[in-house]
């Protein structure tokens, strides 16, 4: 299949976007938009499949094929998808809600998997559709409909959640950042293997700022900090602070000792900086946390199925169905 060439405009379809305004869904959807029109794939090989919640409202929006599923099963779907079709390339797109409660199993397998799909988690720390309940990723004391006095429950971490599960690629991104967004999704486009990205993602009705303290323009400088493959971990204002990471634990030092971060090392790694998130001193990682090669399952079955008729033959349906188990009735 030879590269086209699409802009963004191509990807956008005939359906009005409906999010409520100001929802940093839009933000996202453009990003998405401009970063699909570069990876030289045809819209009639792109699917875009989603569960239930705001974010699945995507595949009406893309100018490609698409598919709009149920509750928590968007990664089944996707992986049903890929391995019957594998020159497709597939994007699931998600919620914290849909992707971590009712379908954190599907995740979970599709990850340990290695089902070559690109998956869009957004974060917005509660379910939005379903009017503000709390989450799989809503910190623990929040307020909401259904934990009007604080929620009790302690929330994923679903970076750590990915790395356990083996995903080959793992990243994070900022609904305030498109061209970051962008970056990331064309790095996870070029992934052979299953790549999860988390978008933090501002709901603006039922959790509005969840992640100001450090997702505005003012803010990302000093208290994120950009994992970029060969570039050092760098970050403040004019980048004068870093980080360096000895015997699993982390220290701030000036720039010019920084290390320098490479997601294809050792799992260890990614894992620490998940756990950034942890520490109120220091900055909270955006950008690839983990990057690495194994055998994808699609391409598997592909394999088995391939072999399989190279020696038997192509297989007779009927047959299958009609054996001496099956019976008639009536």
């Amino acid at each position: 299949m030879s590269a086209v060439q699409l802009t963004p405009k191509d990807l956008k379809s005939d359906q009005e976007v409906r999010w409520c305004p100001g929802c940093g869904d839009y933000a996202i959807l453009n990003a998405t938009q401009a970063a699909l029109a570069e990876i030289g794939v045809p819209r009639e090989k792109m699917t875009i499949i989603s569960g239930i919640g705001c974010s699945s409202r995507f595949p009406y929006y893309m100018g490609c094929y698409g598919f709009h599923g149920i509750h928590g099963r968007a990664a089944a779907i996707a992986t049903g998808t890929k391995t019957a079709n594998p020159d497709l390339s597939v994007w699931v797109v998600t919620g914290d809600g849909d992707a971590m409660s009712i379908g954190g199993n599907h995740l979970i397998h599709t990850m340990r998997r290695n089902v070559d799909l690109k998956i869009l988690m957004f974060n917005n720390q509660i379910y939005g559709l379903t009017k503000g309940q709390y989450s799989p990723t809503s910190p623990a004391g929040l307020k909401t409909k259904t934990s009007p006095f604080g929620s009790v429950d302690l929330p994923f971490n679903p970076i750590n959640l990915a790395l356990g599960s083996g995903a080959t690629f793992v990243a994070r991104t900022v609904d305030t950042n498109p061209k970051h967004i962008k970056s990331t999704l064309l790095a996870a486009a070029a992934h052979k293997g299953v790549a999860f990205v988390e978008i933090w993602q501002n709901c603006v009705i039922f959790n509005d700022g969840a992640w100001k303290d450090w997702s505005t323009k003012d803010a990302r400088a000093e208290r994120t900090i950009d994992l970029q493959p060969g570039q050092p971990l760098v970050y403040g204002k004019d980048n004068e602070k870093g980080l360096r990471i000895s015997g699993g634990e982390v220290e701030v030092v000036a720039a010019a000792d920084a290390d320098v971060w490479d997601p294809t090392t050792a799992a260890p790694l990614a894992y620490v900086m998940a756990y950034l998130d942890e520490r109120e001193d220091l900055p909270h990682a955006l950008g690839i946390f983990r990057q690495h090669d194994k055998p994808t399952y699609d391409a598997a079955v592909k394999e088995q199925v391939d072999a399989l008729t190279a020696k038997k033959g192509k297989g007779d349906l009927k047959k299958l169905i009609y054996t001496k188990d099956a019976w008639q009735v009536g």
